[in-house]
């Protein structure tokens, strides 16, 4: 049985050429069969793979099942909640809402209510009808001379590079003409963010688009780039929820001439982010690179996306805006479970803070501070829905940024292929041919529809907790199951602080020890 295959090959490429000399056509299954033939010879013979030497031919059915599998677990064999990362109903809510149809569902929930962690808002009897129109924050500080009103709902971060020029440009005509903003990710600001959506520009390690020669940040060219009129805001990228702590990688192989001028980095090498940054070593320098970020973009926000890692850090940034009275802006907090692209799976599964813990967290750390008025916190990582949104605003959030959201809109099929310049979508490839398939005009509307349907659910679904926009949000709306029995409104879930209960009392708040770590002119911790 082991040879079964190969036997079979070579009795049907022997039938087929004495065939082929009463009828030709049959020399094309001959050579079809011969390749196979050669194939098992060569099976028998290499010394790399003992499958394949046990199992000439019928040892290389099990790649070909291991590339299919993905496919068939998806559309043959998971339940509708069953699917990871994001599962069939998830993406189907998606689809939905970009192609602007009917998202609703029929015959009641696929959830199971009673299972521990279930968590739901509650509806008032006094429920509203909102203009989703009106569900905008306005994003700018005291030291800010251009303040922006950003929607609620936004594009994550995710590079022209990572994603193709198509998926780039789709995303960035959406936006324009749903008025939300475009995360640039940190490899620059390429023309296909210049469709007319309102971009944030991310600054990473590598400082792509502001870097000198030697790769160290270059302020002329930060101040040409942030200066244009698409640019909102700057986010400077301290790290990203799917690898904290371990940079950045953009194969060789994605690095065209595009790319290249783009970042300004050489054609068709490996580019590397280093998993810090060089132009700021201390949480004061930080706080005044941002200071310097703002100045150089004539007055426009500035802020920072992290996930969050160890606690004394981000307090000692916060005792640095103290201390400086200098803030951002904003900050962005980007959990663990986000990512649009590959990761080591020790990074992926068990490095970073997931986004609600590191959200309430941050909640604490600005309100226990006093700096929450001051400072806009936003949302990112797995958020796709309208209840996802209202969750994360209700802990603390102001806006939410969504990426996979948004690839799903543009037609992802959650094939897992984004870091092989594979992508069967054509959305993570700069291979010309898969980019083909994904017409720019038709997946813009998309971007668009599912933004705007999910403002209006969110508009729903806060009217239906008798409020009249997300702000007004607070954790007793959000109710969470904490066994088959038991379930708590958040705000007795989490050990939430009160306005400058860390200036007041730190050592009677869970921060206390982590607030006396906090030390202004280093990361590391205070002994």
């Amino acid at each position: 049985m082991r040879f079964f295959l190969f036997f079979m090959a070579v009795a049907l490429m022997f039938s087929s050429l004495m065939l082929a000399n009463t009828h030709p056509y049959w020399f094309a299954p001959a050579i079809f069969f011969a390749a196979i033939t050669i194939y098992g010879v060569f099976d028998l013979v290499q010394s790399s793979h003992a499958l394949w030497r046990n199992y000439p031919v019928m040892g290389r059915m099990r790649w070909l099942f291991e590339f299919m599998r993905p496919y068939m677990q998806q559309y043959l064999v998971e339940g509708e909640t069953d699917g990871m990362p994001f599962n069939r109903e998830q993406r189907s809510l998606v689809y939905r809402r970009a192609k602007n149809v009917q998202a609703s569902e029929p015959f009641g929930s696929h959830v199971d209510f009673n299972q521990a962690k279930y968590e739901w808002l509650n509806p008032s009897l006094a429920a509203v009808e909102n203009d989703p129109d009106t569900f905008r924050v306005l994003i700018g500080g005291k030291d800010c001379k251009q303040p922006y009103l950003s929607s609620v709902f936004n594009i994550s971060a995710m590079s022209f590079g990572s994603l193709g020029s198509n998926a780039i440009s789709a995303l960035n005509r959406g936006a324009a003409k749903g008025k939300f903003y475009h995360d640039t990710g940190e490899g620059a600001i390429s023309p296909y963010h210049k469709l007319g959506g309102d971009l944030v520009w991310e600054i990473g390690s590598s400082y792509f688009g502001c870097r000198d020669k030697q790769g160290n940040f270059d302020p002329q060219a930060f101040a040409n780039n942030a200066k244009q009129d698409c640019v909102k805001m700057i986010e400077i990228k301290l790290s990203q929820g799917a690898k904290p702590g371990h940079g950045g990688i953009l194969p060789g192989s994605k690095v065209n001439k595009e790319i290249a001028e783009t970042r300004g980095i050489p054609l068709g090498e490996t580019c590397v982010s280093p998993p810090y940054h060089t132009a700021f070593s201390t949480p004061l320098e930080l706080i005044q690179f941002i200071a310097k970020l703002r100045e150089l973009s004539g007055g426009k926000p500035v802020g920072f996306k992290l996930c969050i890692g160890h606690r004394w850090e981000f307090l000692a940034i916060i005792k640095a805006m103290l201390e400086t009275g200098i803030t951002p802006d904003f900050i962005v907090i980007d959990g663990a479970e986000g990512g649009t692209g590959a990761a080591p799976v020790e990074f992926q599964d068990h490095i970073g803070t997931p986004l609600r813990s590191g959200l309430v967290f941050a909640r604490n750390a600005l309100i226990g501070a006093g700096l929450k008025d001051q400072v806009k916190l936003g949302a990112s990582g797995k958020i796709i829905s309208a209840f996802g949104l209202a969750a994360a605003m209700a802990i603390g959030a102001d806006f939410c940024n969504s990426g996979r959201g948004f690839m799903f809109a543009l037609g992802c099929v959650q094939s897992l292929s984004c870091h092989t310049n594979h992508c069967p979508t054509g959305i993570a490839t700069q291979d010309k041919l898969l980019q083909r398939g994904l017409v720019v005009t038709d997946k813009a509307e998309r971007v668009y529809f599912y933004h705007l349907n999910t403002v209006r659910a969110l508009a729903e679904v806060v009217g239906a907790a008798g409020l009249s926009h997300p702000s007004e949000l607070r954790p007793h709306h959000i109710y969470h199951r904490v066994s088959a029995t038991r379930a708590l409104p958040a705000d007795e879930v989490y050990d939430l602080l009160g306005n400058g209960d860390l200036l007041d009392n730190p050592q009677d708040t869970g921060l206390g020890t982590d607030w006396a770590r906090a030390d202004v002119n280093s990361f590391a911790p205070q002994d």
